[in-house]
């Protein structure tokens, strides 16, 4: 038992002996190996996600770059009135929506149902070479697969020529501006798929076998055995992802629809992304483009927050539970 985390030794009737603490530097010198693995990644979290967090600042002035945050002048809460007045940030943040609703519907099960399949597979080195060629197009740039895309769904690709030689009618989905978020998510699960499904297969491994060979001595069959046992050992991590997802529910890929944006149009190509790069960088509105940040900030915490609180209701520990549970 821990010297500093016990609560008390009993050394005799009617004694007890409050254990030492350890002071911070003695704790220091005790975890000295694990804190310098932690290390890198601490500093990491603090240069690039804590300290820009000052830079939010912006979104309350009328900042400009060659001024500085001290010397740019005040105005409050005007960055926002002006969101709230433009009727392009409305559209921007309604694409915003629907191309995340899309992605969690398609893209969040792919990798499961990927994982799952790979599990099923027998042979070793059957399933070592799925998963390495699966695995490779996360490894691909944004500009090669809409390219590949193109090649394939463009009104000169693969799928419109078939088409014509079917005797049917040229589909071009790359400039479709209602195929075009669907399209988004096809390309993410072709690249993304199967990185996400490496957490899965970990989640799947982890289970106890155990649990398999008693259903299955019980009596139940392959579908009940995936209900009672695999579903449930799947089902902490699944939550765990959709908890962090839903705080990036605002984020769908900056490069990945600024390379198609101007081919749909932006009606329906742009996002809160692309708004930022447009109006703040190309168009000077540094305030403007850290307002839309600072609110997806916000959003994005109080996703989380409120996903994480209904999952403890639902059983589960989500992200983190509270100390006394």
């Amino acid at each position: 038992m821990p010297a500093e985390t016990a609560q008390a030794v009993r050394s005799g009737p009617g004694t007890t002996v409050r254990p030492r603490r350890l002071t911070l530097w003695q704790r220091v010198k005790r975890d000295k190996v694990m804190l310098a693995l932690v290390a890198p990644g601490f500093v990491y979290f603090v240069v690039f996600h804590y300290a820009p967090i000052f830079g939010y600042l912006a979104a309350f002035e009328d900042y400009q770059p060659y001024t500085g945050f001290f010397h740019s002048a005040w105005v409050g809460l005007r960055n926002f009135t002006d969101l709230t007045g433009d009727p392009a940030f409305w559209q921007a943040l309604g694409n915003t929506f629907k191309i995340s609703f899309i992605q969690l519907l398609l893209f969040f099960p792919a990798p499961i149902g990927l994982a799952l399949l790979l599990n099923s597979v027998l042979s070793a080195r059957l399933r070592k070479l799925v998963q390495s060629v699966v695995y490779l197009p996360h490894f691909i740039g944004w500009v090669v697969i809409v390219s590949i895309f193109q090649q394939v769904l463009g009104p000169t690709g693969v799928v419109p020529n078939l088409l014509h030689d079917l005797g049917l009618p040229r589909v071009d989905a790359m400039s479709s501006p209602g195929f075009f978020p669907w399209l988004i998510a096809l390309e993410s699960i072709w690249k993304d798929c199967g990185w996400g499904t490496i957490i899965f297969l970990a989640a799947l491994l982890n289970i106890d076998t155990a649990l398999y060979e008693a259903a299955a001595v019980d009596g139940a069959g392959r579908w009940r055995r995936f209900r009672a046992v695999t579903l449930p050992g799947l089902l902490p991590v699944a939550v765990l992802l959709l908890i962090l997802n839903l705080g990036s529910i605002l984020s769908v890929g900056f490069e990945q629809i600024l390379l198609q944006r101007d081919t749909v149009g932006p009606a329906a190509g742009e996002v809160l992304d692309t708004y930022v790069y447009y109006h703040g960088v190309q168009g000077g509105g540094w305030g403007q483009a850290a307002a839309v940040g600072l609110v997806k900030a916000v959003v994005g915490l109080v996703l989380v927050l409120g996903a994480n609180k209904f999952a403890h209701l639902l059983g589960q520990e989500g992200v983190y539970r509270r100390g006394d549970s």
